[in-house]
């Protein structure tokens, strides 16, 4: 049983249509995430996205981690995506570097991005490779559900007026006529052109790579599976004048590549010659589309203003190595937005939204530091030759860059990083003096410590741990006979919702390090204890109302009989 959400969070009749609680500044992936967090709460927010259709020939984005993929799945929408990737993680799930797509395997990283045709016990869902446009067109859908939400393509954020009490906009529509809009709140998700930032007087601040690119979608209808060298996710073309990686879009014969070290903007280039490269076949090349690029790696200094906040890549912009960058803009988004409907519903106070850029800019900083060592070594995984011979130097030029190629690894296995961010010293996370968890970005070992994302587990019936999380705080118990009253007491009163959950068969679960944890609504923990005695204290430190110190609820209850019970299923 739970304390629910409230199911409308502001009358309609009598609002101003105006006037909204969130305006969404952008309809990317982290606009889309906002909304879809938000209306399913009930709360009142419009969408404003520049582009009508999603265009389709530029996939960007193609790497959706396991933990985006938990995220989707909170929402319903995981098996949604997986439906709608035109390349099932069934096909391939390794990275493969050769001398060519139709040359001579060189070595391979086996299940890189997470990718498991079969389930693992560390998370409850596997990455997936999909084009972002679909990605886009699922929550696209989804928000489309939401009767709250209201959508408007081909509108765009010109200016944002930010102030104590709410934010007027400038908005502009199809037609090219102004207006103003008001809010409570603005969400900046208009990216790295967009406007918010300029709202609140942030800043970028980093470098841009060293390295130009050109990506190149294209289909090549002589090119089929008997002439790979390998099946693969990707291909890394070594040993070529150009080097590159090259996937696939579909399974109809759309490609992917990238072009490293190729400058588009200056002369003459041709991208069917470059993919016939990087192939290492003359055959037959229709370009579709070619974007030039140089990876960038910038933070603003700043997360948020006085009622305007910044996500995704308003924030911050990654270089895809790894393919991190969309996937950082989900979880800021879901961080975000949670928090939003907690004010907006009023079981909150707005302290609780001070606790937005000390979680996630770190995480940012981290993401954007480990993907950009990935920059520095392309050239040097680039700069061999020889390496197709079939000749004894030839096999030991192959050896040698198998031994070198090492140094990629965080690339494409990088767990810790995925899932093993925490925020542990955020404002509203009690600390109970374990220690904080080492970054290792390649390892993840599933730590219960206050801020951790809650480690995950499968249950005897086949579910997932996460699937029976509330939509809003849970009070996990293990043990099955901790008092959890304070909890449902003060939850009840403050009109927290609250869901108690027994599991007092979970596996392993002394490795949790209590008998009860609270998660959030983000699936992070926020206290974890051996009794419920400061339950009142935890829950108000957890929704940013006051700031209890280290080892509350650690003091002996007396026993008093659970009022609100989930029982394992």
């Amino acid at each position: 049983m739970s304390v629910p959400y409230s199911e409308t969070t502001v009358p309609y009749s009598g609002r101003r249509p105006d006037h909204y609680p969130v305006l969404i500044a952008g309809g990317g992936p982290s606009g889309l995430a906002v909304a879809i967090e938000l209306g399913r709460a009930g709360v009142r927010c419009c969408v404003l996205e520049p582009r009508q259709d999603v265009a389709t020939d530029r996939p960007r984005a193609k790497t959706t981690s396991a933990r985006t993929m938990e995220l989707l799945r909170r929402w319903g929408l995981a098996d949604r995506v997986r439906a709608a990737a035109p390349l099932p993680v069934s096909y391939a799930q390794d990275v493969v570097f050769c001398t060519g797509l139709t040359g001579r395997e060189i070595t391979r990283f086996r299940n890189a991005f997470a990718l498991h045709a079969e389930r693992r016990d560390e998370f409850a869902e596997c990455g997936q490779q999909i084009p972002q446009p679909a990605v886009e067109a699922v929550l696209r859908e989804a928000v489309a559900e939401l009767p709250s939400v209201e959508f408007l393509g081909g509108y765009r954020l010109l200016a944002a007026e930010d102030g104590p009490h709410g934010v007027r906009a400038k908005v502009t529509g199809p037609d090219g006529r102004t207006r103003t809009l008001t809010a409570d709140y603005l969400v900046g998700c208009d990216g790295a052109s967009g406007v918010t930032r300029a709202a609140i007087g942030a800043r970028y601040a980093g470098r841009s790579g060293q390295l130009p690119n050109l990506n190149i979608t294209f289909t090549a209808p002589g090119l089929t599976e008997r002439d790979l060298c390998a099946r693969a996710v990707h291909y890394w073309v070594l040993g070529k004048e150009v080097g590159g990686i090259v996937g696939r879009m579909d399974l109809d014969g759309t490609w992917w590549a990238i072009a490293h070290g190729v400058d588009a903007t200056t002369g003459s280039v041709d991208p069917a010659a470059l993919v016939r490269e990087l192939v290492g076949a003359d055959l037959e090349v229709h370009v579709h589309a070619t974007d030039p690029w140089s990876a960038r790696m910038l933070l603003v200094d700043r997360y948020r203003g006085e009622r305007v906040f910044l996500v995704g890549d308003a924030a911050h912009l990654n270089p895809p190595w790894g393919g991190h960058g969309y996937n950082t803009c989900i979880g800021d988004a879901v961080n975000l937005a949670w928090k939003l409907v907690a004010v907006v519903q009023g079981w909150a106070g707005p302290a609780l939204l001070d606790s937005y850029e000390p979680e996630r800019r770190p995480v940012a900083e981290r993401t954007i530091a480990d993907a950009a060592a990935q920059e520095s070594r392309l050239a040097h995984a680039f700069a061999h030759d020889g390496l197709d011979a079939d000749t004894p130097a030839g096999a030991a030029g192959r050896a040698t860059v198998t031994r070198q190629l090492d140094c990629k690894r965080g690339e494409f296995h990088s767990l810790g990083l995925v899932l093993g961010y925490h925020y542990a010293g955020s404002p509203i996370v009690v600390d109970d003096g374990s220690a904080v968890p080492a970054h290792e970005p390649l390892a993840y070992h599933g730590s219960a410590r206050p801020g951790t994302r809650l480690p995950h587990r499968w249950l005897a019936d086949g579910t997932s741990l996460y699937d029976h999380l509330g939509p809003g705080f849970t009070l996990l118990r293990l043990d099955g006979t901790a008092d959890t009253t304070p909890f449902v007491r003060a939850a009840a009163e403050r009109g927290v919702p609250l869901t108690v959950l027994d599991l007092p068969h979970l596996p392993d679960a002394a490795s949790y390090g209590a008998a009860l944890l609270l998660v959030r609504p983000d699936q992070h923990i926020a206290w974890r204890g051996t009794d419920a005695a400061d339950g009142e204290a935890v829950l108000d430190a957890a929704r940013g109302t006051s700031s209890p110190g280290r080892g509350h609820g650690q003091r002996p209850a007396e026993p008093t009989a659970a009022l609100t019970r989930r029982s394992n299923p």
